[in-house]
């Protein structure tokens, strides 16, 4: 069971022009209280094809993460159009919006996202040069792939109070130590994929 469930991403603005910063507004619930901060990730696939395309968006450490129910608006700025082929700027896209705790990804939900001229007559007649003022962003938030990662919430590092315990048991104990519990693979194969409530 999961420390930290997503219990809503709401696409904020949208559609959009292209070069319009990113909004999401964010639900989750908190079931247990957690030392460390949440970190939530925005990357945009630039290329089907080639992943050294992607450009990470932004990159933000929500917390304390206490028990409760929380919400924030995440913004993240648009992509750099230099570091896009021209030709995969027009077209359909992935925007990946994930959250991590201590380094291990838990969370992914995956939008399609289309790019294409905000007037008729471009769409039909697409100029030689590139018109980046003129390109709409449409995010499709009503169908998000929503992906999930078993993970350890809790590690158990030895404290200082703990250890002299430990030391004595393996004295008197040599030839049989206490099993170790190896932690949880972060990134096994995916638990389910199921829809996750999205508002436009």
């Amino acid at each position: 069971m999961s420390a930290v469930n997503i219990t809503n991403v709401a696409v904020l603005d949208n559609p959009t022009a292209f070069l319009n910063p990113f909004q999401f507004e964010i639900s989750y619930e908190c079931l247990v209280p957690l030392d460390d901060d949440l970190e939530w990730k925005l990357t945009y696939v630039g290329s089907a094809e080639d992943e050294t395309y992607d450009q990470q968006l932004e990159s933000v450490l929500v917390g304390p993460v206490n028990v409760g129910t929380y919400r924030f608006v995440f913004q993240a700025d648009p992509p750099d159009p230099l570091k896009i082929r021209e030709e995969d700027i027009i077209g359909v896209t992935v925007l990946l919006l994930t959250c991590s705790y201590v380094g291990q990804e838990f969370m992914r939900v995956g939008y399609y996202v289309n790019n294409d001229y905000d007037e008729e007559q471009l769409r039909e007649e697409p100029p030689a040069k590139l018109l980046l003022d003129r390109v709409q962003r449409n995010i499709l938030a009503d169908k998000p792939r929503v992906t999930k990662f078993p993970i350890n919430f809790h590690p158990e590092p030895a404290t200082s109070s703990e250890q002299p315990q430990q030391d004595a048991e393996q004295q008197q104990q040599p030839t049989s130590p206490e099993p170790q519990t190896a932690p949880v693979e972060p990134h096994m194969a995916p638990l389910e994929n199921v829809p996750i409530a999205a508002d436009q």
